[in-house]
């Protein structure tokens, strides 16, 4: 499904960095069927992914720097904001952190890099001339983006303030689970992090659209991947799973019920 404009807190863009940019291209080509679209920048390669040219994310390699500092692979998903230099601010306001920006990129648009309270890192973007991914609704496509939270009461404090959601619970049987919405419809979801989940710290998870879940699943490992949470069916929902690239990059894939 083609997609034409993004609303104030939607997630519209997702983006790779990673420790081996030649090994995670393979990895997503052979997963998700991207075609690449590399673009040189001063500080190395921007690979835009798409399909028949309709932008679905990007990856890239991290720069020295980062991989000095022992920054894992990671994804980081973009919400798409009206201003981002007012999102900044109520971030500030809100007990969050600036990490970079806000800044424009070309004409494309305007982001930032910011952290909740907890030190979940997200992006938000102003776009210009790229409102962000263009499809939907299929396979190797992004489908639902979920924040881990030890402490969900100052979520639901923090992200309305800044990116004007709402919320509202939802209806998992075994656990709290949170709906983040804007304009009325669901945009992403929270899940509370328990002592079971040791010591990984808050994070946001992208989740992947794919035909099959256990075949994607058996796919990942085929491919040089881990399965960390094999798939597993949430009831009246879908079929899901979280798993690593060769790289280390977690992400989750999805497979929507049958209608």
């Amino acid at each position: 499904m083609k997609v034409e404009t993004y609303l104030q807190g939607q997630p519209c863009w997702v983006e790779l960095a990673t420790t081996d940019w030649q090994g995670a291209k393979a990895f997503y080509q052979s997963m998700f069927g991207w075609a690449d679209n590399d673009m040189p920048m001063p500080e190395g390669v921007y690979t835009m992914v798409h399909f028949d040219g309709d932008d679905v994310g990007a990856l890239y390699q991290m720069p020295q720097q980062m991989l000095d500092e022992g920054t894992p692979t990671h994804w980081t998903i973009y919400f798409a904001v009206d201003s981002a230099d007012d999102v900044v601010e109520a971030a500030k306001q809100a007990g969050g952190t600036v990490l970079a920006g806000p800044h424009d990129v070309g004409d494309a648009g305007r982001m930032a890099f910011l952290a909740d309270p907890e030190g979940a890192r997200f992006a938000v973007w102003q776009g210009k001339s790229h409102i962000g991914i263009k499809r939907a609704l299929e396979h190797g496509t992004l489908c639902w983006s979920e924040l881990a939270s030890r402490d969900p009461e100052k979520a639901k404090a923090f992200y309305p303030q800044v990116i004007g959601w709402s919320h509202k619970s939802g209806d998992m049987p075994d656990m709290p689970y949170t709906h983040w919405q804007a304009a009325g419809s669901d945009v992403g979801g929270m899940i509370a992090m328990t002592e079971e989940w040791g010591d990984i710290p808050a994070h946001w998870m992208a989740y992947f659209q794919v035909d099959d879940c256990d075949a994607a699943a058996k796919k990942v490992v085929e491919l040089g991947g881990k399965v960390c949470v094999p798939p597993t069916d949430i009831p009246n929902t879908g079929r899901f799973s979280v798993v690593n690239d060769p790289q280390g990059g977690v992400f989750s894939i999805f497979e929507m019920p049958a209608t």
